[in-house]
């Protein structure tokens, strides 16, 4: 079953337009999901929004945004006026600036997704824009607006598409020199040098997506399992606790290294 496009509109450089849709590059749909039961009854537990003075549950048409200006003083907002902002970014991606891949860092990368043609029509525009893109190494800078929200846009070629990041806004990344300013001026030792460099080099691998798998939902998706053949029945089983000791504190670091490079040797890795 095919997905359904995130989002429909149109790419545009100066006067070369093309339609195109756009796909979460990521997705949680693996993810183990609970709801929220009611113990006695085993019945779905759902939420309503209540009005925090009276108590009373608020109905869907009587809910409006409010920006707080005060003290329980609020600006209203409804949802036409919220849906008018930013129009021409609602539907068209329109590259104003371009800027080299390598002079935009990673932190200011927020959320992935896939933008490809949505009509044969406009193939060669898109690939046209593409291509120039990824001949000179350079990505294309815009604006569109996600849920309600105008973002800053990064556009990436990537193969026979382009990836499109949201980028997080100024006030969202912190200043490194704040956490780091604690960090001494010491420099790396020249004896151990060379044995940190040949971990590093015995423990080099490709990268596979199997390195960032995650265990626990492999557990929970056991322990649902499990509970599925007991029909329901309490499980007896409890939980081992783990038996590897806990690890000591390192005085010699030179030792260490000493020893996990005589390990990783001994492995034949």
């Amino acid at each position: 079953m095919a997905l359904r496009p995130y989002w429909k509109g149109y790419l545009k450089l100066s006067l070369v337009t093309c339609p195109v849709q756009m796909m979460p590059a990521t997705s949680e749909n693996e993810k183990v999901r609970f709801h929220t039961l009611n113990r006695e009854t085993q019945n779905r537990v759902v939420s309503h929004y209540v009005d925090s003075v009276t108590g009373k549950e608020v109905k869907d048409e009587d809910e409006v945004k409010g920006y707080q200006r005060g003290e329980n003083d609020y600006v209203m907002l409804e949802d036409e006026e919220l849906e008018n902002v930013a129009l021409d970014s609602t539907k068209t991606i329109d590259i104003s600036t371009f800027t080299p891949r390598d002079s935009i860092e990673w932190i200011w990368l927020d959320t992935p997704y896939y933008l490809s043609p949505n009509d044969p029509v406009g193939q060669e525009a898109f690939s046209v824009i593409r291509d120039a893109m990824e001949s000179q190494d350079m990505v294309g800078i815009s604006r569109l607006v996600i849920t309600r929200r105008e973002r800053a846009v990064m556009l990436e070629p990537r193969g026979k598409g382009i990836v499109l990041w949201t980028l997080r806004y100024g006030d969202e990344v912190r200043d490194e020199d704040t956490y780091f300013a604690g960090i001494g001026h010491e420099t790396a030792d020249s004896d151990m040098m060379p044995l940190v460099q040949q971990l590093i080099k015995k423990q080099t691998q490709h990268w596979n997506p199997k390195m960032v798998i995650d265990p626990v939902q492999d557990r929970l998706l056991d322990i649902i399992a499990d509970k599925k053949k007991a029909l329901k029945k309490p499980s007896k089983a409890k939980a081992k606790a783990s038996s590897a000791p806990a690890p000591s504190n390192v005085i010699n670091i030179m030792d260490a290294l000493k020893k996990s490079v005589a390990a990783e040797t001994r492995t034949g890795k």
